[in-house]
């Protein structure tokens, strides 16, 4: 009866095991988390509004973007998108690099993902993103990786611009102390 017993009761976590996704490590996400909320996307909105329409009388545009109305861009971005690269993201503005982390799923696993990014600007004046690294855990990096993230970041760029991005043209972007500021030209 014992040996009946033991056998249920490994199956029984073995199918619990398998049912759940299991953690396999990865880079270390920095703490404190960064929190996520819409009313941070709405203040980052509210932001370039205000910003624009000042720079409509001025032609200058000053931007400050924190930590917190980018991850919480990403975030609400992600949950729109079903299959996104990663989930749970934290973006930390440090030292001239924009650092994300998060949650990446293959099958039953995850892992926490680290990318670094170098932003600077292309001759038109966007942004242009340089991977310095990525760490996907025990995960092989996904193929494309920097076309897919560029894409995403650019999208972002766009989108939390929205129809201005295209009339907008960056004199200069830093990074620094959990800010990025950016200054830039009405076209």
């Amino acid at each position: 009866m014992n040996k009946k017993l033991i056998l249920l009761t490994s199956i029984a976590a073995l199918a619990i095991t398998l049912a759940c996704a299991v953690f396999v490590g990865g880079p270390e996400i920095p703490e404190p988390l960064i929190p996520v909320s819409a009313q941070a996307v709405t203040s980052l909105q509210e932001q370039i509004k205000a910003a624009v329409e000042a720079g409509a009388v001025s032609g200058e545009v000053t931007l400050f973007i924190n930590e917190t109305q980018l991850t919480s861009y990403l975030a609400l971005k992600n949950q729109n998108d079903p299959n996104p690269m990663f989930t749970e993201p934290q973006v930390y503005l440090r030292d001239g690099q924009m650092r994300i982390y998060g949650k990446t799923q293959q099958g039953n696993f995850t892992a926490n993902i680290g990318i670094v990014l170098a932003v600077g600007l292309d001759a038109e004046g966007r942004p242009e993103l340089q991977l310095v690294s990525a760490d996907f855990g025990p995960f092989p990096l996904p193929e494309g990786l920097n076309k897919a993230i560029t894409a995403v970041i650019e999208e972002a760029y766009t989108g939390a611009l929205g129809p201005v991005a295209t009339g907008f043209r960056i004199k200069s972007l830093t990074i620094a102390d959990g800010t990025m500021t950016v200054v830039g030209n009405i076209r």
